[in-house]
């Protein structure tokens, strides 16, 4: 891959501004995001390692098309996880900010030439699993060292990965609280969408016309939500359920002759193999799991039977969502994915997990965590967490790994007396405080609330970007002030 130039592009100078503190500390930031993207080599290599399969197989002028792309991609998919914009919001922005167009170098002599909102969305989701994760790690690991620290934060020293403190959280999915009459709701609206396009393509089954479907739909949602003000309210709610299990399993009755038209007249439509198995894939999604969601609001309106959170429908279209006890004022009960993150005293995130599956506890994500740790920082001096991650077997393996146990103990009188008696745990606890905000930073500002990403696999990408970028911003944050002490140093 040594062989291979790469032709940096042009990109005009960035204007002079006046004033607007803060949109010139956000660009002085951006700046040396773009600086630390190019000295410290994790862009080019990036780049070079994407490239690595295409080596020979192309011509030359092709491989640099495909270096430009990458490139492209890469800065478009900062930008957007830096901006916490939807994709269509952030298309809509790019070709109005020069800032933005100068760091993904989307404006060039003869014009700007940004990128549709499908372009900005494939662009996320190119690379493979596990590239950003290595991202994340090959930008901490450059600045561990001295030179690295130097040459990039402008320090002589690096920042300390002694000492990690954890949390966990829960992601909240994009969907709508799951009533569980809702759930008959959004299968009708899906299948009636569904054969709506079917229709339109000429493949026709006898049925009433498919908005209608819908009308009735909404009208008994509207009668179901005004029926807890009537005085016999458990009745009213009781008899429209029953209408609304009749309209579901006609609408599905029709979607599934329907979906057997499509499959076996799909030449006769104007639509690709791809794009009939689209339609398909939607509709068997809802139809296999509408008898379930019809069981499921049965026993809990009209059998008035509680059902256990892992029997529980939550979406027809995220099965990877779950029921997340917090316990905590104003989120009590959310419904998303649990995510473990644990950061640096400098806030530099070192390493997480974003669970598909329902987490044990969070006792027993210590080990495997301080395990990577160790691997690719060393082994940290202390680790701190909340009460929720103690348990005596951590104790005991904190204790035999030689490394400080900061957790917080269930036990308020074993607090108490560890405050007053170890002023290290008392520093390391206070500090711990700073991860509850890491925490709501990362969330709320970069992966957004709730995460719009469709798909476990999708937010997990989304997760590692933001990760990225996060970490990315925080070293930028820390050269870019430090770069102002040096020229106030050298004015006075």
């Amino acid at each position: 891959m040594e062989n291979i130039a790469f032709q940096p592009e042009f990109r005009p100078a960035l204007p002079m501004v006046h004033g607007a503190k803060d949109y010139r500390d956000f660009r002085d930031t951006l700046t040396e995001m773009d600086r630390i993207l190019v000295e410290s080599g994790i862009e080019d290599a990036f780049v070079r390692r994407h490239l690595a399969e295409h080596v020979g197989t192309v011509s030359e002028r092709k491989l640099g098309f495909l270096a430009k792309k990458i490139r492209k991609a890469l800065r478009h998919d900062i930008l957007l996880a830096l901006s916490g914009l939807s994709v269509r919001e952030f298309s809509a922005k790019l070709p109005d900010s020069r800032l933005f167009q100068w760091f993904t170098g989307t404006e060039q002599i003869d014009g700007v030439r940004p990128v549709s909102k499908s372009t900005v969305a494939r662009f996320e989701k190119m690379f493979e699993e596990g590239e950003v994760a290595r991202l994340v790690h090959h930008l901490n690991q450059t600045v561990m060292c001295a030179e690295g620290s130097q040459k990039l934060l402008l320090c002589e020293t690096p920042p300390s990965f002694d000492q990690i403190f954890a949390d966990t959280t829960c992601v909240e999915a994009n969907i709508h609280f799951p009533v569980d009459w809702v759930l008959l709701r959004d299968a009708v609206r899906t299948l009636v969408k569904s054969v709506s396009l079917i229709r339109a393509q000429g493949l026709v089954n006898r049925m009433a016309e498919p908005r209608a479907f819908m009308k009735q739909m909404n009208q008994l949602c509207i009668e179901m939500t005004h029926a807890r003000h009537k005085k016999d309210s458990k009745k009213v709610r009781k008899a429209v359920l029953r209408k609304m299990k009749k309209l579901a399993k006609i609408v599905s009755f029709h979607a599934e002759k329907h979906r057997d038209l499509l499959l076996a007249h799909r030449d006769k439509t104007e639509w690709s193999e791809a794009q009939a198995a689209q339609v398909v894939s939607r509709l068997a999604n809802v139809i296999d799991q509408l008898p379930d969601a019809i069981h499921q609001a049965h026993e809990r309106l009209i059998g008035e039977r509680k059902l256990a959170n892992a029997d529980k429908i939550l979406s027809l279209y995220e099965p990877d969502v779950h029921v997340i006890v917090r316990g905590k004022a104003g989120a009590d009960v959310e419904f998303g994915n649990a995510l473990y993150l644990a950061e640096q005293e400098d806030g530099l995130i070192v390493d997480w997990a974003f669970m598909q599956n329902q987490p044990a506890s969070d006792s027993s994500l210590v080990k495997k965590s301080l395990a990577w740790i160790e691997t690719n920082y060393g082994k940290p001096s202390g680790f701190s967490t909340d009460r929720g991650f103690h348990s005596k077997a951590n104790s005991d393996h904190l204790e035999a790994a030689g490394i400080f146990n900061a957790i917080c103990p269930k036990s308020v009188q074993e607090l108490q007396e560890r405050l007053e008696q170890d002023e290290r745990f008392k520093q390391m606890q206070t500090r711990r405080a700073s991860t509850e905000a890491r925490v709501a930073i990362l969330t709320n500002n970069y992966v957004g609330a709730p995460l719009r990403s469709k798909g476990f696999k999708n937010r997990n990408t989304r997760i590692e970007w933001c990760i990225f970028v996060h970490n990315l911003w925080k070293l930028a944050a820390m050269a870019a002030e430090r770069r102002r002490e040096i020229l106030k140093a050298q004015a006075a």
